[in-house]
């Protein structure tokens, strides 16, 4: 069998290696005559698997003492409600960053529960850039500032990551894990699993524990962040096959380099693809300003609709999964997640340039 040139947006690629292994261990895992799935959550076998995962996460991303990971579920999309009921008390504002559909989104339920402010938005130009962080109006006395570190759909990355004295938060469901992050500035970050770390139905979030001290009594039970914590996030049936996938995930990602492995790795892929675009003559034209381009999503358009349109009927046809851009963006999309080969990415710079010299 012949494995497809995986360049979806979520769910993604996943490593082979993974893939094979839970595939061997699908009908016996761990001599115990069931697979993952079929075990109890209470269960010695499961428990060391949730608990490798959680162990693996503080280890590759140096998670501090004073913070705490749970394995949650409804993806990043119940955070965004979930993190202003918590955490946005009445008086106070929590600032939102705007760089894209995915903040604006958190944005959106925020202002349902509570007062917002906006400290800075791209919008104006169609979520080419990433603000200023000098130029932020960004307060001490700010419930919290959220933040979206890279957008999937426009294909802009934060480069540098802020440190504020306000409590920060931050949606790195697109770049977790592929790169270095220092966890210490943050008081929460949230990610669902199924772009870099595993497949769909596991949220990863590591938060502050004095933040857990904050939360109202009035929030109902499976709501807050403290009953989970308090619980070692089996309060209820957690996704076991999402976690145990997980685990194998970050066992990958270990033996790679952990984090600085990740960010080499992708960097690598992302020169090879934007080299191509920026060496077109415009032929391709990238959405995103070269100083906030995304290492997970690259994002491009060729001079019309009607190459658009030929590019993907003929990458489909050469074996290219998942590079249709957003309708908000148009065009092309490339999602270089960890998973995702530095072969295909040459494959696809190949087919790039021979697209090119036929149609340009």
């Amino acid at each position: 069998m012949t494995r497809a040139h995986n360049f979806n947006a979520g769910p993604a690629a996943l490593p082979e290696k993974v893939l094979k292994q839970a595939g061997e261990e699908m009908l016996d895992f761990n001599g115990t005559g069931m697979s993952v799935m079929e075990l109890s959550h209470r269960s010695k076998d499961y428990e060391q698997v949730h608990n490798e995962a959680k162990a693996g996460i503080k280890e590759l991303l140096q998670v501090p003492d004073t913070h705490d990971v749970l394995f949650l579920q409804g993806g990043a999309s119940l955070q965004f409600p979930m993190i202003p009921m918590n955490f946005l008390p009445d008086g106070e504002k929590a600032n939102y960053i705007l760089t894209g559909s995915w903040s604006e989104k958190a944005l959106k339920e925020a202002q349902l529960l509570g007062q917002t402010k906006i400290g800075a938005s791209s919008a104006e130009h169609n979520h080419t850039y990433i603000p200023d962080i000098n130029t932020m109006d960004v307060d001490p006395a700010d419930a919290y500032v959220h933040i979206t570190s890279n957008n999937t759909i426009f294909g802009t990355q934060w480069q540098t990551l802020p440190d504020w004295k306000a409590p920060l938060i931050a949606d790195m469901s697109s770049d977790i894990l592929s790169r270095p992050v220092p966890v210490d500035q943050f008081s929460l970050i949230y990610a669902g699993a199924q772009k870099n770390l595993g497949p769909s139905g596991v949220t990863i979030v590591i938060i502050e524990k004095e933040m857990m001290e904050k939360i109202p009594q009035s929030i109902p039970t499976f709501l807050r962040y403290d009953t989970h914590a308090d619980k070692n996030s089996l309060y209820h049936t957690p996704p076991t096959f999402g976690i145990y996938m997980l685990n194998h995930v970050l066992d990958w990602i270990q033996n790679r380099g952990g984090a600085e492995g990740m960010q080499k790795h992708n960097d690598e892929k992302a020169s090879l693809l934007y080299d191509t675009i920026d060496h077109s003559g415009g032929f391709y034209k990238g959405h995103a300003e070269k100083d906030s381009r995304s290492n997970m999503n690259v994002t491009f358009n060729l001079p019309t609709e009607e190459l658009n349109q030929t590019f993907l009927e003929k990458a489909k046809e050469a074996g290219f999964v998942g590079l249709n851009g957003h309708r908000s963006v148009g065009g092309c999309r490339a999602s270089l997640y960890n998973a995702v080969s530095l072969e295909s990415c040459e494959a696809l710079r190949t087919f790039m340039l021979d697209f090119h010299k036929n149609h340009g």
